[in-house]
Parts: C-alpha cells; structure tokens; sequence
C-alpha cells in the first residue's frame, strides 16, 4: 500500500556543500541568507515585509537543518522541529545543475564530465552554430554568450523580431538556451529548433537544450512564457522512476520532471505554469493516487524567477507562500505514505553573478512511514533516492544507503 512523494523545492540549498569552494561557491547559503536580508529589512516587497516566517518547515526541521550545514541558526528560523525527521545532503556529481541534482536525488549520480560553453563572445563554436543554422533554414543567431535570460531578451528581442534570427545564450549550466518569439517566430518552430540543436550539441556533452518562448512586443513588455521546454539527455543508468515504471508501478511527474529525465520512467506528466498551480497539482494526485505511486514535483519557482534573478523578497515570498499550504498537503498523507522535501542546488540571490551555487540541501520526511528523529547528514543525494526505493519495494539502487529507520 505503500506510496512515495519526492518534492524537490528548486534551488532551495542551506549552505555551502564542502566541496564549494572548488566551485568559487564558499560562504553561499540560499535560505540563510534571504532569513538575514529579511530579518535586516531588506526582503520587504509588495507581497511580504518583515522576519522570514516559515513555520511549517521549521516545524519539520528546516532551521535545524540549516544550522547543522552551517554551524549557526538562520534569524526567526530557530523553531525545533516537533516530531519531525530532518537531515541534510551533499551532492557528489560533478556539476550544480538541476538534471545533476535530479538524477542523483533518484540514486544515479554524475561521475562524468558536462561540457561547457566558454565565458567569451561568442561563446558557441561557429561550426556548431553554421550546421545548426543550415539545418534549421535560418538566416543567422543573436546574442551567443552567457547571459541572464530575461535581460538578453530585453536587449535583442527586438532585434529577432524583426530579423527572425533566434537569441542563443548560456551560463555557467552545460547549456544552450534559445529564445523566439511565440508568435513571430513560432512556438513549434522554436521547438523543432532546440530538438536539431539537441542532436548536434550530443558530442560536446552538454547537459540541456532549453527553449526559452516569449511574447510582447517591445522592451518593457517582453515576458517569458510557460511553454518553456527542456531537452536533456538521458540519465546515465536507470533511476528511481526508471526503476519504478519498469516493474509496473505508477509514477506521476509533476512540473518539468518529464524534461529533466528525458521523459524516460516519467509515467504520466501533468504540468502547470507555476509554484501555486504546481501545489494544486500535487494536492489532487496525492488525493487519488493509488498504492504502488512514486509522486515526484519540482517546484521551479524559485530558482527561475527569484534566485536567477536575484530577487530576495521574491524568493522569500515564494517560500513562504509554499510553506503555508503544506499542512494541507500534510493532511492528505496516509499511514503508509512517505514524502521527502528536499532540493537540487542552491541559488543564492545575495550571491554574486546570476548561477546556481554549490550547496547542501535540506531532507525533511513526512508521512505515516517516515524515518524516526533527525537523519544527520547524508554524504549523497542518492540516499534520497536509496530510501524511497526500500519503501516502494523497489531492489536497492546501486547507490545510497536509506536513512532512518527505512535502513
């Protein structure tokens, strides 16, 4: 009967991992450090002012899971957890990307190299973008350099309007983004785009090809739209959901879960536009889903709209928004049921530059089935992984140890 939920709050990391410093990531420390700026009055927006206040969390042990990564308790975040069973992770692959910290949450960490794309203009190698462009009938490409994705839209969306040459940019992610007009360019055209460029970057190892939509018609009113879509390569060994399709379970993905596995073992996908219809989402499968279920969500949120952006109050509005409506979602879990709050990286919006940062992150169980008292600190994502897999039944992964008392 049982059934397993793996909620990943994007890019909600608390505290540098101990290998960041090799990823010029020391001193990082994304919920920590937006509860200083809000407890200094600086997290004040339209929708929020004042302390962080996230009680629901630090009730199932977020502001001792922060303390445990960093030696020091996060201002208005000192509430003990009741009952709860809380921990913290490490990750071992090498990279702080999502499809990384994805993968080695279901037990398949990244041992290899990604390819990256250097911080020069242009960034792409020409040959690359020639073959691509003739490919793809195009006249030509904008932008080809690491950028934010909402200021290079801002810059040369005009330009690709009138144009039609599509906007290619990076970061420091194995990635190559490319941004297009929905209707002047075209939504499907635009994703006919990024799946020939998916082939073509295979070589280089790159992790992604995203498409990046948009719409509006000049400088101040360029949005991006929801129909943001991630080509990714498959994972390098069957994951958790892999696992779980494959002996015929059921296995739900909600948000862009479906993009980060390549859609392989992602079950059936429902997607929604954002944070407060992904909760929805989540609350109307866990009322349905049967036993034998693995419900995995990624909360994208804060990590596209806050933390890349570097937006403090917005991301601590996020978070408390998300934190007011778990206990409706707690609510709904049955004595079989397991359910771990985790993330995949940080993203640090006081930090320098608009990229992920290299963090721990925190693991709270809940649930009828969860683990007992704190988990300490797990040395791999894959522990995540290793003890959703012992409760569904699933044989062990290759890596991980389970945790608590699911060892």
């Amino acid at each position: 009967m049982a059934r397993a939920f793996l909620i990943v709050l994007d890019s909600v990391g608390i505290g540098g991992a101990p290998d960041a410093e090799a990823f010029g990531d020391t001193g990082a420390n994304t919920v920590g450090h937006i509860a200083e700026a809000c407890a200094a009055g600086h997290g004040d927006n339209e929708q929020r002012s004042g302390p962080l206040s996230l009680p629901n969390l630090c009730r199932i042990g977020l502001g001792s899971a922060i303390e445990a990564s960093t030696g020091k308790p996060a201002p208005d975040l000192t509430a003990a957890p009741a009952g709860a069973s809380w921990g913290y992770a490490s990750e071992i692959s090498n990279g702080k990307d999502t499809p990384s910290g994805h993968w080695e949450l279901t037990g398949v960490p990244v041992s290899f190299d990604w390819g990256y794309f250097p911080e020069t203009e242009p960034c792409f190698p020409r040959d690359l973008m020639e073959r691509l462009m003739k490919a793809a009938d195009l006249p030509g490409w904008l932008g080809d350099r690491h950028a934010s994705g909402t200021v290079i839209i801002e810059e040369l969306g005009a330009e690709h309007i009138s144009t039609g040459k599509p906007i290619f940019y990076t970061s420091a992610d194995s990635v190559m983004q490319i941004a297009a007009h929905e209707q002047h360019f075209g939504l499907d055209r635009l994703l006919a785009l990024c799946e020939t460029a998916r082939d073509l970057v295979d070589p280089l190892n790159i992790g992604r090809v995203i498409a990046r939509p948009f719409v509006g018609e000049d400088a101040a009113s360029f949005r991006r739209t929801a129909n943001r879509q991630d080509y990714s390569v498959l994972p390098p060994a069957p994951t958790l959901l892999k696992r779980q399709s494959d002996r015929g379970g059921a296995v739900i993905s909600i948000g862009k879960i479906g993009d980060i596995f390549a859609h392989d073992g992602t079950g059936r996908e429902v997607k929604a536009p954002d944070n407060d219809a992904m909760f929805d989402l989540l609350l109307t499968e866990t009322r349905t889903a049967g036993p034998d279920s693995l419900i995995v969500v990624n909360f994208v949120d804060f990590d596209v709209h806050f933390g890349h952006r570097r937006d403090t109050a917005g991301y601590a509005a996020a978070l408390e928004a998300f934190d007011r409506r778990l206990p409706t979602f707690e609510a709904l879990l049955g004595p079989d049921d397991l359910a771990v709050i985790t993330a995949d990286h940080g993203c640090d919006p006081t930090w320098r530059g608009t990229d992920h940062t290299r963090e721990n992150v925190p693991v709270l169980a809940l649930g009828g089935a969860r683990p007992g008292g704190p988990v300490g600190h797990l040395s791999s994502f894959t522990d995540v992984g290793q003890t959703l897999a012992r409760h569904l039944g699933i044989d062990d992964m290759p890596h991980g140890q389970p945790f608590g008392q699911a060892e």
